[in-house]
């Protein structure tokens, strides 16, 4: 800060000479109370996370009440405590909090009734809304395609006359299909489907609820040809140049290679197999596979730098243009394209949000980037979509965006002592540094996170992004454009070969780092209340100032530690009963069960991170009777007659539980059970074992909510509209 303390005119010059001293600068952004701003997505998202906590359904009487009472509770505060800090922290909580709770109450609300979907095979009418590449299911087949259909309509005489549908359904296509509609087009196929599946145990993974919010009515397989039924409608272009690039994508480069490539220039994603998408998992580079904030980054800084350097080349340019500005809008536009054609995802549109506050601050000559602007995209964010808190995606990339710029908030000055005068070792090691830093802090921020939804540990995530991101940023992604900018002129095939050697190179170092000791650690699945602790603790380290700050790192401990520490349950049963798991010591005893229980089995697998093995012979064969610590449990994973063999007096004598896959009929008198029927009514189930058995069925753990069906509930029925309508 420069003041004035005097000055002094010479007679014999003109000169006016100020003397002034020098003060330290203050840094507006040290004071906790400038940033509460900051803390009102992180409001926000508390109401929409209180809202889906719920055990039930509020009604809208009680919606209303509760959020005018919040709402002038917050108003009253702000009103007459603004000049104190606590009042004025407390009222914008209260206001953000009911503008969250309620804002996803109205878009629950909003959305269209669950439809009754055919049991049987059906022959169904609709116009495709994309049409997506899938990996296939065996080596020697080739890729397989799934499309989105909109405004079906069954072929069916309860369905007749009915309206079309006003949501989607994802339909895998046969294989051996030589018909592959193009967005825009009506067609019919015979296929079954199925509604979203209930989560497979209680407190996990819940895609009614997922679905409820998407738009989604449920998925299926299709069972003959496709055939077209009527004229084709105009789709969007940007859909068809999507498709377009990803064709020609696959048609230069081979397999895998031209999946990944084709989720980096199209978005389109589904053509990754399993075992790729395991090895840049465990080595920590499954980043690269989700068009986010990262790809759109290299894309606007390939193009920034290209042309402020071209710019600047030009003398006439350089002194009369303001050559950064224009980059940077520059810069946008084409990351605005980059944005649409990949599909305008969630992560890159939120990504795309934050670039334009940066670019408006280089436009502007403000600060570049800040925590003011991550929180104004947050907020915007979740007053659009609130549901999207509970989404990964954005945990991640916000948890990274955070950590990023809090850390180099932090080691801004340690960063410029390195750097130094300028001398080109200096300037290498500081940008060594900056690299490795990157991958630490955004590695870090996530890893807490990453570990809740995909229930695993990769230690070797920062030696990999090392080498992986730069490959990225300066040969990847800067020929990946050449090849979209050529192929107007069919002359993307020598950029993408060369793309294509860069991505194999990432693939190499994927497997080679996914091959180290213990590169894929699971770890047991983390309670919603261990999340929550994590993403508050991340929040306040990362927005608060100061030294107390770090009080921020013992939520997020307790949270990690919340895998371990949070009880697991003993006993798993599938909402059909069709698969039963009893977990002793250190082994996953797993019944009999068919190829439709894969993926329940794979959860539960993900929630305990346990090696699965077979249940005992006599239990394969029939009644069998497990010690669960100071517990018995008489299990029935397999009957063939239906539940009319019933146990016998030995074998439920000292039995707390009987567990049956078909009807129970009170075989042990005085004894809980379940059996088909009470999965049937309440979902899968969880059962752990201490001094008491605690039963906890899916149904009692969500709730009466508009994404669980009732008791025996299919959906809304179909049924024709009237004249008038």
């Amino acid at each position: 800060m420069l003041t004035l303390i005097g000055e002094a005119r010479p007679a014999e010059k003109s000169v006016t000479v100020l003397f002034v001293k020098t003060e330290p600068l203050s840094v507006p952004d040290l004071d906790p109370r400038r940033q509460m701003i900051c803390w009102l997505p992180v409001a926000v998202g508390l109401g929409a996370v209180f809202y889906l906590a719920l055990p039930f359904e509020p009604s809208i009487v009680s919606v209303v009440f509760g959020t005018l009472l919040m709402g002038l509770s917050g108003a009253a505060c702000l009103r007459w405590g603004w000049q104190r800090l606590f009042p004025r922290l407390l009222g914008f909580t209260l206001l953000a909090f009911a503008t969250g709770f309620g804002d996803l109450v109205f878009q629950a609300r909003m959305q269209p009734p669950m439809p009754v979907l055919p049991t049987h095979a059906t022959v169904l009418t609709g116009r495709v809304q994309s049409l997506e590449i899938l990996p296939p299911r065996n080596d020697d087949e080739d890729d397989g395609h799934r499309i989105t259909l909109a405004d079906a309509v069954f072929d069916t005489p309860v369905d007749a006359g009915m309206a079309p549908l006003r949501r989607t359904l994802h339909i895998r296509l046969r294989d051996d299909d030589d018909l592959l509609p193009e967005p825009g087009s009506t067609i019919s196929l015979r296929a079954m489907l199925r509604p979203p599946p209930p989560p497979s145990w209680p407190g996990g993974r819940d895609l009614q609820r997922e679905a409820w919010f998407s738009g989604l009515a449920g998925s299926g397989y299709a069972l003959g040809p496709v055939s077209l039924s009527g004229a084709a409608v105009r789709v969007s272009w940007i859909e068809s140049l999507r498709e377009s690039v990803a064709f020609r994508t696959a048609a230069v480069l081979p397999d895998q290679t031209a999946a990944i490539a084709a989720t980096l220039l199209a978005g389109e994603a589904g053509g990754i197999d399993q075992q790729t998408r395991e090895a840049f998992s465990a080595s920590g580079l499954a980043h690269l596979l989700a068009v986010a904030g990262l790809h759109l980054g290299l894309v606007m800084a390939a193009v920034i730098v290209t042309l402020r350097c071209g710019l600047a080349s030009i003398e006439y340019v350089a002194l009369r243009l303001p050559c950064r500005q224009i980059a940077a809008v520059c810069g946008l536009l084409a990351g605005a394209g980059y944005v649409l054609l990949t599909g305008a995802h969630l992560p890159s549109l939120r990504a795309l949000g934050m670039a334009s506050l940066v670019t408006l601050a280089i436009v502007t000559g403000r600060r570049v980037l800040s925590m003011r602007s991550l929180s104004i995209v947050a907020l915007l964010i979740l007053l659009v979509s609130p549901v999207s808190v509970v989404d990964v995606s954005f945990q991640m990339s916000f948890a990274a965006v955070m950590g990023l710029i809090a850390g180099y908030g932090a080691l801004r000055e340690p960063l410029m002592r390195l750097r130094g005068e300028g001398q080109w070792y200096r300037v290498a090691a500081s940008y060594g540094a900056a690299l490795t830093l990157t991958s630490l802090l955004a590695g870090l921020a996530t890893l807490p996170v990453s570990m809740a939804h995909f229930g695993a540990f990769q230690p070797w995530f920062v030696l990999a992004n090392l080498a992986a991101v730069p490959l990225a940023a300066v040969w990847i992604m800067p020929v990946g454009l050449l090849a979209l900018v050529a192929m107007p002129f069919h002359a993307e095939a020598p950029f993408l070969k060369l793309m294509g050697v860069g991505i194999r190179i990432v693939q190499a170092l994927a497997e080679r780092v996914a091959a180290f000791p213990m590169a894929h650690q699971p770890v047991p699945a983390m309670p919603g209340w261990g999340l929550l602790l994590v993403m508050l603790g991340l929040c306040f380290l990362c927005l608060w100032k100061g030294r107390i700050a770090l009080a921020g790192l013992l939520p997020v401990v307790i949270g990690v530690a919340s895998i371990w520490l949070a009880p697991k349950p003993d006993i798993f049963v599938s909402a059909d009963a069709g698969l039963m798991a009893v977990h002793r010591s250190d082994v996953f005893l797993v019944g009999p069960h068919s190829g439709l229980e894969r993926r329940t089995l794979e959860d539960w697998k993900q929630a305990l991170a346990l090696p699965v093995a077979p249940l005992p012979p006599d239990c394969l064969a029939g009644l069998c009777r497990i010690s669960i610590g100071a517990q018995t449990v008489l299990l029935r994973p397999h009957d063939l007659s239906d539940g009319a063999h019933l146990p016998t007096v030995q074998q439920c004598d000292g039995v707390s539980l009987f567990i049956s896959a078909s009807p129970a009929r009170k075989g042990c008198a005085d004894v809980p059970f379940i059996d088909r029927f009470s999965v049937w009514r309440d979902g899968a189930y969880a059962v752990l074992a201490g001094r008491a058995l605690t039963i906890v069925s899916d149904r009692s753990w969500r709730g009466n909510r508009l994404w669980v069906p009732p008791v025996g509930w299919h959906g809304m029925p179909n049924l024709p509209l009237a004249q008038s309508e």
